[in-house]
């Protein structure tokens, strides 16, 4: 299951709004075929998997075990349900980590199996399962995307120097966060990040899609020549709309961050977003965290001190630790949100 998992993570930031999802089909022991869900809209991991065993192989799929990160879809979608696929391929067992909550699915696929004569076992490695999954979790269940805060801080923690660009992070980090970008939905910051860095929110170090910008700039300060406004991807601006011919860039007028953030959500979620990564400044990371409208964080710290500048966001008392490592003079800290504070 976990060669499963570690075949679904390549599909990352690929097939959102879909869940990454990983097969492997075994004979004795022995791999024969493995897949995984490559890009949204195509062919999904068991059809990948069945497609990737040899001809000499082939003999031995109705005497195999497949297994899958995810129950295998039960509905026509933009592919062909895959449950008819191993039942077509008369494959006796089954072993999954996680059910499809996805009403279409929820548990009918495997179901059908089970009264075909398919021996399935399922909630194998379950919990891995639901963390690998869980930006698709969120959106399926709750109809919001899965919010991450991200920010880099000084040893004494200080996001940056008043007023002023002040890179926190190393090249390194750099390129683990341009990693994220391409690994999620949309990315936002607030009018000062803007304004004061010029960011483009781009993917420039890493490989990938360019996820969709979005910033708050509900008095229109961020000036006309910006990155943000330079129309180069889709981009959702929350501000007044500006002058000029725009083809990739919405706008959505706002006079109230603090109203603009659900409403942005929303409209996330209707448009098959079902992720989003706050990348600052300290005002906008604050509203997510008193709105608790966040399910993860990613904290990088760097070894210098700054002295004096804009303080870092405190850890709400409802962050649990998920996982920790050095990159460089960094260290980066995972937590994710619990459900009982």
């Amino acid at each position: 299951m976990r060669r499963c998992f570690d075949l679904a993570r390549l599909g990352a930031g690929q097939v959102s709004p879909n869940p990454m999802v990983g097969a492997v089909l075994v004979h004795n022991g022995r791999i024969i075929g493995e897949g995984w869900h490559q890009k949204y809209g195509e062919a999904h991991a068991e059809v990948n998997c069945l497609r990737s065993v040899a001809p000499e192989n082939r003999a031995f799929i109705p005497h195999s075990t497949l297994y899958c990160s995810l129950e295998p879809c039960f509905h026509h979608g933009k592919t062909p349900p895959c449950v008819d696929l191993i039942l077509q391929h008369k494959i006796p067992a089954l072993v999954v980590a996680n059910t499809d909550p996805n009403p279409l699915v929820s548990g009918k696929g495997l179901e059908k199996l089970k009264a075909a004569g398919v021996n399935v076992k399922s909630a194998v490695l379950e919990e891995e399962g639901l963390w690998l999954n869980r930006f698709f979790f969120s959106w399926i269940t709750r109809k919001k995307p899965y919010v991450i805060l991200k920010w880099a801080q000084s040893l004494d923690g200080f996001l940056g120097k008043t007023g002023e660009r002040t890179p926190v992070s190393e090249a390194a980090s750099i390129r683990l966060v341009h990693k994220w970008r391409s690994e999620t939905d949309a990315i936002l910051v607030g009018t000062n990040t803007a304004v004061i860095d010029n960011p483009r929110l781009d993917t420039r170090f890493y490989f990938g899609k360019k996820p969709l910008r979005v910033v708050f700039d509900t008095h229109g300060k961020i000036p006309s020549n910006y990155h943000l406004l330079d129309d180069s991807v889709e981009t959702w601006v929350y501000g007044p709309k500006r002058l000029g011919i725009f083809i990739k860039t919405q706008f959505f007028p706002q006079e109230n961050q603090s109203v603009a953030i659900p409403s942005m959500l929303d409209n996330l979620a209707k448009n098959n977003h079902a992720t989003l990564m706050v990348e600052g400044g300290a005002r906008v990371l604050q509203q997510f965290l008193d709105g608790n409208e966040w399910d993860e964080i990613r904290l990088l710290q760097n070894n210098r001190r700054l002295g004096s500048g804009i303080p870092a966001p405190s850890l709400p008392a409802n962050a649990i630790p998920v996982t920790s490592f050095g990159i460089g003079n960094d260290r980066v800290e995972i937590f994710r949100r619990s459900t009982t504070c």
